[in-house]
């Protein structure tokens, strides 16, 4: 065993043009080392202490002795040598056990936090690169960071000659082996070619197995980019699956929010511009329409030529593991199949799940960013002649204010485009586009449109029109108090006073609660009170219709002849019971029932559920039914009141039963129309007239209220003026009376 003179080489990685190849080229008096000699190990750290450490140096023969005739290496001639260095920040570790070891890394800034400030930490061991730091309301939050493990070298290390020599090798005589430096792969490309030319799998798996970090998307973006444009030549199904899979890696769910922390911001529209550009060289040999079917990027294609019937690839993509598919289609129209040349052409789609939620737009003046993506984002690759395409899109969010807005993606100015595209139909679960596809507008999507011009409309016309009714509900009252002893002569005028009142009182009371709801997002934190707000709106609206009721009950009592004698304080239980008692019946057991699964209330506002449980008919039912009652009788009144009547009280009852048959004639066939289109509105694809005309009935409920039931019954109007004279002559007679003879003759004795 060799024990003469020894040369220290000291093993980091700036000497190792390759760490998957054992080879170091030196000075002459170095000898080169490679795994058939030694077992290198990596550099680690047993002590350390005052800002040194200790590092292993790997002790050689000397190149003399090795040239000696007839010397063969041994593996136990190798021997470590200790020697110190300066600890660099972010410096790999490993223990001589083998188990990593790193220095401590901050989670956050220390020091003060002053607004606007920035700082930087290191990475985790095994990651190069830092964390930026931005301090914000006095707390450091993350800003950036390019903490990367990936390297050029690092993807092909498994694909040089060094690492596969055979376990046999120590016995190869030396003239037979090659010392020299193994060959530097400078690019992606240029590993590519040397290693996996036909597939590009040397690569795939070294991707696959990395940790999602900011840095390492940065790094896969830029290694699809350059793929795309130094290999983009002949580009094969196999080379598509492994750029496919090595796309979907930093497109899954679990990488979406390191995107944010990218320095780059236009690292999504690269990578987007990167896939697009890679597809339109794709060559499809065969009639196969599956080409990828990765989780998060899915591609199909198809041979069309100008005989082709219209055409259409299907796509369901999962957004994660646990939601239901969302579904995609391209449709080629068969006008556009005809501007194609006899030969054949192919069609490509790409599908994008979660693309939509890290595109990230250029900044655009007037424009709300960012703006939420609401289905699979769809490329397509086609021939230059056409030019129109349809697209079906399924919406991710499908609640029913969650209107769509057809756009394409313009690759240069990078951001959404609403002039690539036209909508075609919106409805609640889908969205069709008729789309112009370009070289720079490749793909498409819709988004959620925040507010329409007509949601704004309606806005306005609810916001006035609820300001108009809640002051004529308060108005009716305030005139209700005012008449109330002039008008309340029978008991059936005072028990239509009492109706009215109530009808008064219940819809001002849900209006309040609408008012309320509007302001409450369906948040954790809103939750319970928006369950409280559904419960007394609908409560209060169903009383609306069961005092509306009551009020026809009151035409019947009034009619037939086995009600005449009804005590007043029986009949205010009767009405009372109806008014409010019926609707706490219902309303109670509409939330027992749909709030255990919650489904009582809708996703996007305060008010009962459609979609799922149909809660809303626990409303719509009562109060469409009672509609219906109320016109029945109004029929039955315009038949038995052109009876006889007997004596003065019968005479004025009927006057009585007469206006309150013109009041429910008038205002039920106002609230049966009001919730008719309200019913209609849940019907996909209505017009919007209907929206405007429910938004303007059920805003002016009130002003009908206090329009029909108060001012046009001349009873009242009688009874308002009596008791403005009342007013006026008390008045009067207060200054008469400050004015009497008393108080003359003073004043003229004053003057004398």
């Amino acid at each position: 065993m060799y024990t003469g003179p020894c040369k220290v080489l000291h093993l980091s990685s700036g000497l190792l043009p390759n760490s998957g190849r054992f080879g170091i080229v030196l000075s002459d008096e170095y000898q080169v080392v490679t795994s058939l000699w030694c077992q290198l190990y990596t550099t680690h750290a047993p002590q350390q202490a005052s800002g040194m450490l200790l590092l292993n140096y790997l002790v050689i023969p000397s190149k003399a002795q090795v040239n000696k005739p007839g010397y063969i290496p041994n593996l136990g001639e190798c021997s470590h040598y200790r020697s110190k260095i300066h600890l660099k920040a972010g410096d790999k570790l490993q223990s001589p056990e083998g188990k990593p070891k790193t220095g401590r890394i901050q989670e956050k800034c220390e020091g003060p936090c002053i607004s606007s400030s920035n700082c930087s930490q290191p990475c985790a061991k095994d990651f190069h690169g830092e964390i930026g730091f931005t301090c914000n309301q006095k707390k450091w939050q993350k800003s950036a960071e390019t903490c990367t493990s990936l390297s050029v070298e690092k993807l092909f290390k498994d694909s040089t000659g060094a690492s596969r020599l055979s376990v046999a090798a120590p016995s190869i005589p030396l003239h037979i082996l090659d010392f020299r430096a193994p060959e530097t792969i400078e690019s992606v490309a240029q590993g590519i070619r040397k290693n996996c030319p036909l597939d590009y799998a040397c690569i795939t798996d070294m991707v696959k197995s990395s940790e999602t970090t900011s840095g390492n998307i940065a790094f896969i973006v830029e290694l699809l980019k350059n793929i795309s444009t130094d290999l983009s030549d002949n580009v094969t199904q196999e080379k598509m699956k492994s750029y496919s899979e090595v796309a979907n890696h930093i497109l899954d769910t679990a990488a979406i929010s390191n995107w944010a922390f990218i320095p780059n911001k236009n690292a999504s529209s690269d990578l987007l511009q990167s896939v697009n550009l890679f597809a339109r060289q794709l060559h499809i040999h065969n009639n196969s329409e599956n080409i990828v079917n990765e989780l998060f990027i899915q591609t199909k294609g198809f041979h069309i030529n100008h005989n082709t019937s219209e055409k259409s690839l299907n796509f369901s993509m999962s957004m994660n593991n646990t939601t239901e598919d969302i579904l995609g289609m391209v449709q080629i129209p068969r006008q556009e199949l005809r501007k194609l040349w006899p030969n054949a052409s192919q069609a490509i789609s790409i599908a994008f799940p979660t693309l939509g939620a890290i595109l990230r737009e250029a900044h655009l003046q007037n424009v709300s960013l960012p703006r939420r993506v609401n289905g699979l984002v769809l490329s397509v690759v086609l021939p230059e002649r056409l030019q129109e395409i349809i697209l079906t899109f399924e919406k991710i969010n499908k609640t029913r204010n969650a209107r769509a807005q057809c756009v394409g993606w313009h690759s240069k100015k990078r951001r959404w485009d609403e002039k690539a595209c036209q909508m075609m139909l919106d409805i609640r679960s889908e969205v069709k586009c008729r789309c112009n596809y370009t070289s720079v507008v490749m793909s498409f999507s819709i988004l959620m449109s925040p507010k329409s011009m007509t949601d704004k409309v309606l806005d306005y016309i609810t916001c006035i029109g609820l300001s108009v009714s809640i002051l004529s509900l308060v108005l009716c009252l305030i005139i209700e108090a005012t008449v109330w002893s002039r008008v309340v002569v029978t008991e059936i005028s005072y028990m239509r006073h009492v109706c009215i009142v109530n009808i008064a009182v219940s819809l001002l009371t849900a209006n309040v609660w609408f008012i309320i709801g509007s302001h409450f997002n369906i948040k954790a934190q809103d939750y319970n009170m928006c369950v409280a707000v559904t419960f007394f709106s609908h409560f209060f609206y169903l009383s609306l219709f069961f005092w509306m009721l009551f009020k026809a009950l009151l035409i019947i009592y009034g009619i037939l002849v086995i009600f005449r004698r009804m005590m007043k304080s029986r009949m205010m239980v009767i009405g009372f019971a109806i008014g409010y008692g019926c609707p706490l019946i219902i309303a109670v057991t509409t939330v027992a029932i749909t709030e255990p699964e919650n489904g009582y209330m809708r996703p996007e506002a305060c008010w009962l559920n459609w979609d799922n449980t149909k809660a809303l008919l626990a409303f719509a039912i009562p109060a469409l039914v009672i509609v219906a009652v109320n016109l029945i009788v109004v029929l039955v009144v315009a038949v038995n009141t052109q009876r006889p009547s007997i004596g003065s009280s019968k005479s004025q009852d009927v006057v009585t039963i007469m206006r309150i048959s013109k009041n429910v004639a008038i205002l039920t066939p106002l609230l049966g129309l009001t919730w008719g289109f309200g019913i209609a509105t849940l019907i996909e694809g209505t017009s919007l007239t209907f929206h405007i005309i429910f938004a303007l009935l059920n805003a002016f409920q009130g002003f009908f209220i206090l329009l029909f039931g108060t001012i046009m019954d001349h009873k009242i109007r009688d009874a308002l003026r009596m008791r403005m004279s009342s007013l006026k002559g008390k008045s009067r007679a207060a200054e008469n009376a400050s004015l009497g003879p008393t108080n003359g003759s003073k004043l003229m004795n004053r003057q004398g």
